[in-house]
């Protein structure tokens, strides 16, 4: 894998401030990169989210976000 010398950098820098490897600090943020970009990771963390608020959301609220949720694409 080629990196740009200024991400290496940035990377080797976050990895000694961790104490983490550079296998690690790439792997995390690999992960982290394919997750946001996994549409059904997105779908289930939004369905968490609004699954958490629910119980103290009003009808209004929890209907509004529902609608505003459907007709969004993701």
């Amino acid at each position: 894998m080629s990196v740009p010398d200024d991400v290496f950098e940035l990377a080797e820098r976050l990895a000694r401030r961790e104490r983490r490897s550079r296998s690690d600090v790439y792997s995390a943020a690999l992960r982290d990169y394919v997750a946001r970009r996994t549409p059904d990771d997105v779908t289930e963390a939004v369905d968490r989210v609004v699954a958490a608020v629910e119980g103290d959301a009003d009808r209004f609220v929890t209907a509004t976000a529902r609608k505003t949720l459907a007709s969004t694409e993701w």
